[in-house]
């Protein structure tokens, strides 16, 4: 698989007649850790999305320590956005293979697109946006996670067998993913249930353990999972205060006056 860009679970690349690609500025500071030794650190990095594709971080030259990237010898072209020169990254004794790349011209999308360079998230220790860990990929702005309590009806079925019957689950709709339903444990056969050693993270949710199923001589392998301590992220906020930047005569962030955005909140 490449790393120019991760495929999303749903489904591969896009047709050539149905690929779009958009870069934009985020305005988060990002960092990017390597064997104690920050590789990249960026208030200007760029967010790159295309689709089919998750996203990525770009970052400009100048905020990456090229100090610590050796020539891999390796290129690989990319349909849509060309071909792209690899380094390794080395920090003290250790390498990431491969763990960085920077396109060799722009594209129609983002013309400046070979002044940036990228890092293989896996490969990297640790990523921050702002002082905050983040994981598994970038999170994408616009993206929607929403959770609604129901009275829906949600009956689930294995090997014949009911193992869960709720008429009070959560539906939980997600920007490009089918709805999935959430259950009280009252209301799921949870004799039939199996712990695994299985954990998955998601950037939007946080980390997930998982359950088999074991129905007669059947077993269903890591078909349940649960967030037991979910990214709380609006109740982060609780207590503090917020201006409107549109309002305001000015506002500074690291003594840099920030653009006076325009929305339907502005007054003039």
């Amino acid at each position: 698989m490449s790393q120019l860009a991760v495929p999303l679970t749903n489904g591969g690349p896009p047709s050539a007649e149905d690929y779009w690609a958009i870069a934009e500025p985020s305005p988060r500071r990002v960092r990017v850790v390597f064997a104690g030794e920050t590789i990249a650190d960026s208030r200007r990095v760029m967010l790159f999305r295309e689709r089919g594709h998750l996203p990525v971080y770009y970052f400009p030259r100048g905020d990456v320590r090229t100090d610590l990237l050796v020539p891999s010898g390796r290129t690989e072209t990319d349909a849509q956005k060309g071909t792209a020169t690899f380094w390794n990254v080395r920090a003290g004794s250790r390498v990431a293979e491969q763990g960085a790349w920077r396109f060799n011209a722009g594209t129609p999308q983002w013309p400046e697109m070979s002044e940036y360079i990228a890092f293989d998230w896996p490969s990297m220790d640790a990523w921050y946006e702002e002082d905050e860990e983040v994981f598994v990929h970038p999170r994408d702005p616009y993206k929607r996670v929403d959770v609604l309590a129901s009275t829906r009806h949600v009956r689930v079925v294995l090997g014949g067998v009911t193992v869960a019957d709720s008429h009070r689950p959560r539906l939980l709709f997600e920007t490009g993913l089918p709805t999935r339903y959430y259950l009280p444990p009252e209301d799921v056969r949870l004799d039939l249930l199996h712990p695994t050693d299985t954990h998955t993270r998601c950037p939007y949710k946080g980390i997930a353990s998982y359950w088999s199923v074991r129905v007669g001589d059947q077993t269903f392998d890591d078909i349940v999972w649960s967030y037991p301590e979910p990214i709380p992220e609006c109740p982060k906020v609780a207590g503090l205060l917020c201006f409107f930047n549109e309002r305001v005569d000015a506002l500074y962030v690291d003594e840099e006056l920030q653009p006076r955005p325009k929305t339907r909140w502005s007054r003039d």
